[in-house]
Order: C-alpha cells, then sequence, then structure tokens
C-alpha cells in the first residue's frame, strides 16, 4: 500500500540531525566490491531505499550481504551470473557492473536503466568509453550485452562533458585492465574522489592530475578494505534550506564545509546564516531573505541536487531569482506543485544563465523565474522522483495548513527515516 505524509506546517525546525552516508558513494562502492573477491566493509552506510536496490543486484550477481546499522559487510567470492536481466526496482546502477563483470568474466549483461523520473539520462558516453578500453556493446529492447573477449586494456578517453556516471564507468572498468588509462575531462564530485579513495585502499594506482584529468594504471587484482562513506551533502543543504525556510536553526552533524562550498556561498548572499564547527555546521535565516540568480554545474559548481530545495526557500524570498538548470533537462516539473501551494514560479526552455548551455534550442524547460515571497497554503502532492519531493516536503513545513504527499517510497530512497529526523526537529509530521 502507497505511504504518505501527512504534514502541518507553519513550526520552526529547531535542533540537531546527522546527516547520513552518501549515497552517490555509498551505491557505486557496492558495486566496486564486484572488483574482488575479497570482504568489502563500508562504515557510515545509509539505511535508504536505493541501498535496497543495489543490494539486489549484487546478490544476483554472487554477493554475499550483511547489514547492520551504519554498517555494510559485502563479499562477493565467484561471480553467479554475469546476467542481469530483471530486478524487481530500477535505478541507473546496473550499467556501473559492467567494469566489473567484464574484469572477472569477461562478458556482462544489465538491464536498461531506470531511476529517478528526471528524464532521460543518455548511455553513450558510458559505451564509448568501455568501447575504447575494448569492449563490444550491443542493445536489446530490454538490456545492455558487453562482452570483451580479450580483456579490457587502457586507453585515453576524452568526455564531451564531465558526466559523473560515465568517469565512474571508465574508472571501474580500469583499475584492472592492462595498461594505462587516461580520463579527460572527467568529473570530480566529492562522491567520486570517494570511490578513489576506497579503490586506492583496495590496491588500485589513480592519480588526479590537471584540467580534470584521471590516470589510472590497471593492477592484475584488487583486495578487500573498510571504508567509511563521506556524509550526504545533498541532504546537508536540504538541512540548511529547511532551517531558513522556517526560520528555525538546525545545527547539522557531519556536514562539511569542503563539500559545501558553493552552496554555502549562495546561502548566505540570500540572507542565510551559518557557523561552520569541527563536527559539523549549524543553519539560520540572518536576515530576510533576498533573490538571486544562479545555475547548476558540475562540482565544483552549485550541485543540480541542491536546486530543487534551494528554490523551495526562494519562494520566501523577496524579489525576483532566476535559475539555468544545465545538467538535466527536465528538473523543475515540481514547480506545478509548488505554484498549486500558491508560489510563483514560471519556467522556460531558453537558457537564462550567463552562458547558452547543451540543452539551448532543444526544447527543454531548463530555467526558471521564481518571484516571492508568496504565502504557501497546504495541499496534495505525489512525490515524483527524490528531489522533487524534498522540495515538497519543505513547502508543506513552510505552508499554513495541513499538507499532504503521497508516494513517500522515492524519498525513502535517499533519505533515512526523515519523518523521525524532521519530528526530533520539531516538525509536525507523520507517516500514515
Amino acid at each position: 500500500m502507497e505511504k504518505s505524509f501527512i504534514i502541518k506546517g507553519g513550526k520552526k525546525l529547531i535542533g540537531r540531525v546527522r546527516v547520513s552516508g552518501a549515497k552517490n558513494a555509498a551505491s557505486k562502492m557496492m558495486v566496486a566490491s564486484l572488483l574482488t573477491d575479497e570482504r568489502v566493509t563500508l562504515l557510515n552506510f545509509p539505511a535508504i531505499g536505493e541501498m535496497d536496490i543495489v543490494a539486489e543486484l549484487c546478490e544476483s550477481i554472487g554477493s554475499k550481504l550483511t547489514r547492520s546499522k551504519g554498517k555494510l559487510s559485502i563479499h562477493t567470492p565467484t561471480i553467479k551470473t554475469h546476467e542481469v536481466l530483471s530486478l524487481s526496482r530500477r535505478n541507473r546502477i546496473p550499467i556501473l557492473t559492467l567494469g566489473p563483470l567484464l574484469a572477472r568474466c569477461g562478458k556482462a549483461e544489465v538491464p536498461i536503466l531506470g531511476g529517478d523520473k528526471i528524464g532521460p539520462r543518455p548511455v553513450d558516453l558510458h559505451f564509448k568509453a568501455l568501447e575504447a578500453m575494448g569492449a563490444k556493446i550491443t542493445a536489446t529492447e530490454k538490456s545492455y550485452r558487453a562482452e570483451a573477449p580479450h580483456g579490457l586494456h587502457g586507453a585515453k578517453i576524452v568526455f564531451p562533458f564531465p558526466s559523473v556516471g560515465a568517469t565512474e564507468n571508465a574508472i571501474l572498468a580500469a583499475v584492472l585492465a592492462k595498461g594505462k588509462t587516461l580520463i579527460c575531462n572527467a568529473a570530480v564530485e566529492p562522491e567520486i574522489i570517494d570511490l578513489i579513495k576506497m579503490l586506492q585502499k583496495m590496491g588500485a594506482i589513480i592519480g588526479l592530475g590537471a584540467n580534470r584529468t584521471i590516470e589510472i594504471e590497471g593492477v592484475p587484482r584488487l583486495r578487500g578494505t573498510t571504508h567509511s562513506v563521506i556524509p550526504d551533502r545533498m541532504e546537508a543543504a536540504s538541512f540548511a534550506c529547511l532551517a531558513a525556510a522556517t526560520d528555525g536553526k538546525i545545527f547539522v552533524e557531519d556536514a562539511r564545509q569542503e563539500d559545501l562550498l558553493t552552496f554555502l556561498n549562495a546561502f548566505r548572499r540570500i540572507g542565510g546564516g551559518y557557523e561552520v564547527a569541527d563536527d559539523g555546521i549549524s543553519f539560520w535565516r540572518e536576515r530576510p531573505l533576498t533573490g538571486i540568480e544562479f545555475e547548476t554545474d558540475t562540482h565544483p559548481g552549485f550541485m543540480t541536487d541542491w536546486q530543487q530545495p534551494f528554490v523551495a526557500l526562494l519562494t520566501q524570498a523577496k524579489g525576483v531569482s532566476v535559475v539555468h538548470e544545465t545538467i538535466y533537462e527536465d528538473r523543475f516539473a515540481y514547480a506545478r506543485d509548488l505554484n498549486a501551494m500558491g508560489a510563483n514560479i514560471k519556467v522556460f526552455s531558453k537558457c537564462l544563465g550567463e552562458v547558452a548551455c547543451r540543452f539551448n534550442g532543444r526544447g527543454c524547460e531548463h530555467s526558471a523565474i521564481i518571484s516571492g515571497p508568496t504565502p504557501l497554503v497546504g495541499g496534495k502532492s505525489t512525490a515524483r522522483d527524490l528531489r522533487a519531493g524534498v522540495v515538497q516536503i519543505i513547502a508543506a513545513l513552510i505552508a499554513k495548513g495541513t499538507s499532504t504527499i503521497s508516494g513517500v517510497e522515492e524519498i525513502d530512497r535517499g533519505y533515512e527515516n526523515i519523518d523521525g529526523r524532521l519530528r526530533a526537529l520539531g516538525a509536525d509530521i507523520k507517516r500514515v
């Protein structure tokens, strides 16, 4: 039965909350564990729905998993099958198993991508990288097949865009490939750096160069390791937005300044206040909120996953804000839900940033103008995807009256016990 959140808004959120381990790091580390026949232990491991999906994927391949609070042990002594043809739930992770399966079996077949409902996620960059390393890839109606009968070999890979997923795929394939691989115009998000740190512990040889280059020297085998997952920077930003939106004050335990530099600048510019401590960051509203212009970008730019909660906050800012989304072409669908609650958000297909992005002229609604402040009233909505669901929570906590958010399974995919943690901060929220 589908679950919902019932939220009564208007309360200031005050207190202390701890962020979970990063979803976008932990899931890739589970895949990286397939590269070795030894045990891998992940600490600060998040208890979220996304990890259940990846666990099913790894178990179907042959992994043995043991989970306890904040800890995962994963061991794949043998590959039971190189074919993963169906999963009970879908996300975009299966394509990342191509490299490990090719390294250990010489062939692989995985289902077509799924995941958040935020538009198509092209996989051509993934395939070109793997093909440069010697893989032969074909697509069927429901799956991707890959073969490397002579093994993978090093190659020079130049990405036209610093894709996070394609960079991760290239890294996972290259660590056991013969020879050296040079990845140019690579993504360098904190989650990727954390994955590289884990692979180094396992015995990989990976160097970071200037201008987004990653150099990998393949090794014959990797060993097991223990690694602590970095804190989730998306979750930290969400709680920061909640603090300012409700005019409360939240200490976000384990939030790291080095992962939030661009967000912190934007937060301060619109009127948010923060104080960095050794064990986290406090967030509050320092002055009346004002509008801002910004565009999302790859790291170290303003992260696309920060955009949605930040826009919810901007509905309470005086003046006009302009947001240009350059990473995904369809991330403003949630604007309809906010407008139904009283927000004033207009979405455009033209580029409203300083530079025309790759979506220019394609008819994608990837820019927005937010006029505020606007009082919000409670309403009914359905979580369209993980980040949009968080937008709806923030809006409901700002709004006057009661809101109902259905489809909260989407939110549970990325936020551990979000309703329980919000109640501890003073929110009136219940799961039904």
